[in-house]
């Protein structure tokens, strides 16, 4: 099943996609795709919907976040190899973790805004994991069950403000816009196993990134195994998993995002984002 919000800024409508590849609404059924309607009994009475009995939605609305509602938005850095090498540090032993503000979260195919004075904002694709069911201490081999599904996210990047301004990287990553998920979630049921998919990011059509998330130094269920050691997650928070090799940053020279920049990015069976950088 895959799940979106769609319309305006602000007033989203709840809808899945059916199997010709069209929006239905379910707004009639649904208030919105809430962190209470990703629960396994939910999203079961969702599964269980006739979309053919639901209205189309005609054109190509605009597409918001696939979930609302979210509280937490963690990250995990240097989890692809390649990409550790790349940026000259040593494969972590645990996985390393930071913050993005939820406000950073945007439609996937909003735009970048490049903060004022930015000439070094990054591009980094990476799996996202929309949680489902609240986990704490959860073992390794249970975890995915605590998963509501996938989606495509761009870990936006400002290198200034994540590198040289005393260490934080949640200062670059969290700025308005540096945060878009979707298009849609594709639900546990429809992508069963998380660890195939290839990925590819294009900026202007040329390929910068291109790998599988098969590289994955932790893989999804331990990420999620080990956040909920040391924290609760909850119902629709948002779990990125690293990115691989082909930053801007790892670049020589190195080279960044700037006004007029289209970026696209793909995901196996998650469809696609494309953000113009403003």
């Amino acid at each position: 099943m895959k799940l979106l919000r769609y319309g305006p800024i602000g007033a989203e409508k709840p809808a899945a996609l059916d199997a010709q590849g069209r929006i239905r609404d379910l707004s009639l059924l649904v208030p919105d795709l809430t962190p209470e309607w990703l629960s396994p009994e939910r999203l079961q009475a969702l599964a269980a919907i006739n979309l053919e009995r639901m209205p189309i939605v005609e054109g190509s609305p605009r597409l918001g976040t696939p979930v609302t509602g979210t509280r937490q938005f963690v990250a995990i850095g240097l989890n692809y190899r390649k990409h550790a090498e790349e940026a000259g540090m040593e494969i972590p032993n645990e996985p390393v973790v930071f913050t993005k503000a939820v406000t950073s979260l945007s439609g996937p195919n909003d735009d970048i805004v490049l903060p004022e004075g930015s000439e070094e904002t990054d591009w980094e694709i990476e799996l996202g994991i929309i949680i489902g069911s609240t986990a704490r201490k959860v073992a390794a081999k249970d975890a995915l069950k605590y998963v509501a599904g996938y989606c495509i996210a761009n870990d936006v990047s400002e290198r200034n403000w994540q590198i040289k301004r005393n260490g934080q990287w949640s200062k670059g990553k969290s700025f308005d816009t540096f945060g878009p998920i979707g298009p849609w979630l594709v639900t546990t049921d429809e992508l069963p196993d998380p660890q195939i998919l290839d990925l590819e990011l294009r900026v202007n059509g040329e390929i910068r990134q291109r790998s599988n998330t098969a590289d994955m130094i932790f893989p999804v269920a331990f990420v999620v195994s080990y956040l909920s050691q040391f924290m609760t997650l909850l119902p629709g928070d948002v779990v990125i998993t690293g990115t691989p090799a082909g930053v801007g940053l790892g670049m020589k020279p190195p080279q960044f995002l700037k006004k007029g920049d289209a970026v696209s990015l793909r995901i196996d069976q998650l469809g696609t984002q494309t953000q113009k950088v403003m």
